[in-house]
């Protein structure tokens, strides 16, 4: 809530020419808890979830040091728990499964959609264990992938954390991440992670009007270091949010970032002129899968392999249509494919498909 020098909620204040506003933010929360597995070979473990309301009132001041209102940021009681299992996993290995569950038992008040006011907002869970290893479940060993199967995440994904190798830690998040994830190093502001999200919500950032980026400014102190931060970006470290090449197997820090890759290819040279190679045609191309040949028509089942895109994953067992079969410049065979059961069928009116390897596709029933 803003208040003016009089302490009389306005919606707006205006400050030597600058607005402030009042908002909805979430607050960062956090719980910590130390539990040995012994306890948890006996019964669940619950952690109690206890965040008091809170009242924070910061002043606004003029340019001449006088104070013209003030900022009051109210929040409301967390009420919930953390509750922690642990059962064997029958086998010779000795794996233990965890289950965890984060319960929110706020109560509602005032209707309308002021649930948020009490709402657990994004929560992610970071588990360690000493000693101890997880098993990652994008990848497992193949002598625990039943056990993987058999786990069930709702509105959380756990993936391995810290440093490529470490298995000790574990991170679960209400987004799709892959294993040891890791901002790009050519993100120099915290808005995404260096891909084209990261240039997108950099040039829209930019484009805001002077008037736009004054509200901004006065919205909240991280609004104004973000666009500080962008507003200071120079043209190479726009080509960086462009595009990397980094062979696979190789750490984002070991191989040097390719900035302006359109240089690389003079742009009157296309890259594959179909009217000088005749050997190759996506729409009539084959591949081989198993013992059958497909090409374009084909029908086929998704099974992508792990360690690949986590989100092909929720694709496992779908059925699709092969669109073209094609050959890139190193000699591997993509199969472009689209989903049978797209209910509108927008990507392949827009020539958008699903990329996978002929092993990764299985024909029949």
């Amino acid at each position: 809530t803003v208040l003016d020098a009089d302490g009389v909620p306005r919606e707006r204040l205006e400050v030597d020419g600058v607005p402030h506003f009042g908002w909805d933010e979430g607050v960062p929360r956090q719980v910590d808890a130390e539990i040995a597995v012994d306890d948890l070979r006996d019964a669940p473990v619950t952690v109690p979830v206890e965040v008091p309301p809170g009242r924070v009132v910061e002043p606004i001041h003029d340019a001449e040091g006088v104070r013209r209102g003030t900022y009051r940021r109210e929040t409301d009681a967390l009420t919930g728990r953390v509750v922690v299992a642990l059962e064997p996993v029958p086998g010779p290995y000795g794996a233990l499964r965890l289950r965890l569950d984060v319960v929110n038992d706020a109560e509602v008040l005032g209707g309308g959609d002021r649930e948020l006011d009490r709402a657990f907002i994004a929560a992610h869970t970071v588990l360690a264990l000493d000693p101890g290893a997880f098993v990652s479940a994008t990848d497992p060993p193949e002598w625990a992938a039943p056990a993987v199967a058999a786990c069930v995440n709702e509105h959380s994904w756990p993936v391995l954390a810290g440093p490529e190798g470490c298995t000790s830690l574990l991170l679960a998040t209400p987004i799709i991440l892959a294993d040891h994830p890791q901002l790009a190093p050519e993100s120099p502001t915290d808005l995404f992670d260096g891909t084209e999200n990261d240039e997108i919500l950099t040039l829209r950032t930019a484009a805001l009007t002077d008037a736009e980026k004054r509200e901004a400014r006065a919205t909240d102190p991280r609004a104004a270091d973000l666009l500080d931060a962008i507003e200071a970006m120079g043209p190479a470290m726009f080509e960086r949010l462009h595009g990397a090449i980094r062979p696979a197997g190789r750490a984002p820090d070991e191989v040097p970032t390719l900035t302006n890759p359109e240089t690389l290819i003079p742009p009157e040279t296309p890259w594959w002129d179909p009217g000088a190679d005749a050997s190759v045609d996506p729409a009539s191309d084959a591949a081989l899968v198993g013992d059958v040949e497909i090409r374009a028509g084909s029908g086929v089942v998704l099974w992508p392999r792990p360690g690949g895109d986590a989100q092909d994953l929720f694709l496992r067992g779908r059925r699709g249509t092969v669109q073209a079969v094609l050959h890139d410049v190193d000699g591997l065979v993509h199969v472009a494919v689209s989903l049978d059961d797209d209910p509108t069928d927008l990507q392949t009116a827009h020539g958008r498909f699903r990329y996978f390897a002929p092993d990764e596709l299985a024909v029949g029933p």
